[in-house]
């Protein structure tokens, strides 16, 4: 297939990008924003009429939680109107459009993890508002799609909290302040690289399908397993998002159940801890080396 992979800088799409390359059976396309701005729609039309794609992987983004705070007339130029000119090129030229999106369109509110059935759009953040905009968008414009969210990733060369973590470490803070009561999936990228492989098999399955690792903890729990599992000794102190201020509130509760998942009969997502021990046993040593 001609694949076309928006955001081809960011972790999502490098590391998409790294797995379909390796199998050798598809001719990709991972633009920087430099040479696809998804906010130019006359740009968006042009790329697609050179590359002619016939699957796009939409990772394009902005995705920093806080700043978006600052600067939601960007947010929302980027999540909701370039996914808009993704999914109106999609449907023009009858590609197939895997956008992925976040758990930050929930209010946190519920008591259990979310499924694709429950109703989102509450979301307390300018970031999770945008991307639930982008969402209604694809829907609107895009017929032909899946919305795949996910939550709390990491993946090879980062940015993420693990390697956050890491850094902070070998910079040699003595202890570290974590959340301790905001819950959610840790995702590897790598996991969801294999399972957009599936989907890309799958051109029956359409619609909102969550992609998260299995199993939930907090941002403290999960601190404290990077650390064992990387064989480090690290305080981390549990803190409240009372003490632990930050310009965007992020939901209490943004776990995701993987009910479409199991429907489609599709393979399982791994639970977190494992998916984390496998990247860690790849990314370590080549944190190492530089």
């Amino acid at each position: 297939m001609r694949i076309l992979i928006t955001g081809g800088q960011g972790m999502l799409a490098r590391t998409l990008a790294s797995k379909l390359a390796s199998l050798q059976q598809h001719v990709l396309a991972t633009p920087a924003r430099t040479e696809l701005d998804i906010t130019n729609a006359h740009q968006v039309s042009a790329y697609f009429a050179r590359f002619q794609p016939e699957v796009v992987l939409h990772c394009a983004a902005f995705t920093k939680v806080d700043q978006c705070e600052d600067d939601p007339a960007i947010a929302d130029a980027v999540n909701n109107h370039g996914s808009a000119n993704v999914a109106s090129a999609c449907q023009q030229t009858g590609a197939r459009l895997i956008a992925f999106s976040t758990d930050y369109v929930f209010d946190g509110k519920k008591d259990g993890p979310y499924s694709e059935f429950d109703k989102a759009g509450g979301a307390i953040n300018v970031y999770g508002r945008s991307k639930w905009a982008g969402e209604c968008a694809i829907r609107l414009n895009c017929p032909n799609h899946v919305i795949a969210r996910v939550s709390w990733l990491y993946g090879p060369g980062g940015p993420s909290f693990v390697h956050t973590m890491l850094k902070l470490h070998e910079k040699g803070m003595p202890r570290l302040r974590v959340v301790n009561d905001q819950k959610g999936n840790p995702t590897s990228t790598l996991a969801v690289a294999d399972a957009v492989c599936e989907l890309l098999a799958r051109p029956d399955i359409k619609g909102t399908i969550h992609l998260t690792c299995e199993g939930e903890t907090t941002w403290y729990d999960f601190a404290k397993a990077i650390f064992a599992e990387a064989g480090l000794k690290q305080e981390v102190d549990p803190v409240s998002s009372a003490e632990y201020v930050t310009k965007a509130r992020r939901p209490a509760n943004s776990c995701l159940a993987k009910t479409r998942l199991g429907m489609a009969g599709l393979s399982p997502m791994p639970k977190w801890q494992d998916a984390l021990a496998a990247f860690l046993k790849q990314e370590l040593p080549v944190l190492q080396q530089k």
